[in-house]
């Protein structure tokens, strides 16, 4: 039988970091096994289903690289088949018309509950065979009384449920609507999924979907419950932890692939590695290596993990992922140096393409601000003869010598006939240049910034040291 799986997002919002590393696991399993990926999108909640969460979703799986090979399928295009089967588990005595009103049911909770019982629904209708005048009814499934569901998880190993503790579920409304857990088993087995990959907080979902799949004598799929994400406080990844959209992690500069491998190891392992290629994951990923227990996810080490992804780009694709970047900044990227040579100096200072983007404004502008920390430090009085001297033997370096080679050695040669170490030339210089006392090599930092910015710089640092001289 070929693999089939599906991965089925609710669009109410965006593609969430839970449900991408289901979708990658989906489509891991699919590949690794040359089965197919199906996406179908759960919309029959039309309160809080959009267009625009639609769109959202496939924009985010288009930038991981998930591609599907068949759908996207809507649930919402298939109410008269929800309404055959609905039909024929009713002609086939698994299904019956339930007239009990909201407010009995609601009662029938409430006592449950005072009296530390599972609320359930007692089965009142459950052989009921004449309609109630002027009640528009459920429909219930008729859930065995007696045995229990195993189900044989390929993460988590046997789980056993007994039957008494579900109820009679709804698996139509009164408005004619199918609900969830009939709408998915359907959908199964006319897809043919073969395994379902989601979160473990559809554990509770799977017997019910169990019982309605041996109603209608179809077979099972293999279940593989998915650990959840956890934020660092231990609780279910959620907004309040951040940034959970796959989408605003493509804003800060996170790689796709870097994302993947990210993802990949929240709930997976193989051995000790930590770094893949998108290539290494469909040949080494298994199901049955996912963990049982939730992942915390670490910012910081999807940024370690980012830049190293990073560093594997060869010059070109740092350069135009950073031109990227800056354009979307609406920075003008041809009032400064080629963004490829910028990347190949700052490749090994930032993390993500966003603060690879945030190093490299200072580049782009005609001026800078000092930061006051660095100024206060650098730009002191007693850096002006430093800073005079730096402009005269800048000054007379013809364009062709504006490099870093030819420029460093001016420095070094500066420093020696001055007669004090390389820092007290350097960090005044890059403060002048940079605003602040952190950049790339220092020659490095001249060369891209070009001799007309540079002089002009550091003409205007001059001018802030005679004035905070003239106050002191």
């Amino acid at each position: 039988m070929k693999v089939r799986t599906r991965f089925a997002p609710s669009p109410t919002g965006y593609l969430h970091i839970g449900g991408a590393r289901t979708a990658l696991f989906c489509w891991l399993f699919a590949r690794k096994h040359g089965g197919d990926f199906v996406l179908r999108v759960e919309d029959t909640d039309r309160e809080r289903s959009t267009e625009e969460s639609v769109q959202a979703i496939l924009d985010g799986m288009e930038w991981l690289g998930l591609d599907y090979d068949e759908g996207p399928f809507f649930q919402t295009q298939r109410y008269d088949r929800y309404a055959e089967i609905i039909a024929q588990l009713i002609e086939s005595g698994h299904a019956y018309r339930c007239y009990c009103s909201r407010e009995r049911i609601d009662q029938m909770r409430e006592q449950a509950v005072s009296e530390k019982r599972k609320p359930r629904y007692d089965g009142t209708c459950r052989h009921r065979t004449e309609p109630v005048e002027g009640i528009e009814p459920v429909i219930r499934f008729k859930t065995p009384l007696e045995g229990s569901v195993v189900i044989d998880d390929l993460v988590k190993g046997t789980i056993e449920i007994s039957n008494e503790e579900l109820d009679d579920l709804v698996i139509c409304r009164s408005d004619g609507n199918p609900t969830y857990n009939l709408s998915v088993v359907a959908d199964d087995i006319d897809m043919d999924i073969t395994h379902v990959v989601r979160g473990d907080d559809h554990i509770n979902n799977t017997p019910r979907q169990i019982h309605i799949f041996n109603a209608l004598g179809a077979t099972l799929p293999k279940f593989a419950h998915l650990p959840m994400i956890l934020g660092d406080d231990g609780k279910r990844m959620s907004k309040r932890h951040g940034a959970v959209s796959v989408t605003q992690y493509k804003k800060d500069g996170i790689l796709p692939h870097a994302m993947l491998n990210y993802l990949a190891r929240l709930g997976w392992s193989h051995g000790d590695q930590e770094l893949f290629s998108v290539e290494e994951l469909i040949d080494l990923f298994e199901i049955e290596d996912c963990q049982r227990s939730g992942s915390v996810f670490d910012n910081t080490k999807l940024l370690w993990v980012n830049q190293q992804h990073m560093a594997k780009l060869s010059e070109g694709e740092l350069g135009d992922q950073l031109a990227s970047e800056l354009s979307a900044r609406e920075t003008d990227i041809t009032t400064g140096p080629e963004p490829a040579l910028l990347a190949g100096v700052l490749r090994e200072r930032a993390q993500s393409f966003s603060e690879m983007a945030d190093q490299a404004a200072i580049f782009y502008t005609d001026g800078v601000e000092f930061e006051e920390k660095a100024a206060k430090k650098q730009l002191r009085p007693v850096a002006l003869p430093v800073l005079e001297a730096l402009a005269a033997r800048l000054g007379e370096l013809e364009p062709d010598q504006w490099q870093s080679t030819p420029l460093k050695e001016v420095l070094e040669a500066m420093a020696a006939d001055m007669d004090i170490g390389f820092g007290k030339i350097g960090q005044p210089l890059r403060v002048a240049l940079t605003g602040s006392g952190a950049s790339p090599d220092i020659a490095d930092t001249l060369a891209l910034i070009g001799k007309a910015k540079s002089m002009q710089r550091i003409s205007v640092a001059i001018d802030y040291v005679k004035a905070r001289a003239e106050q002191s």
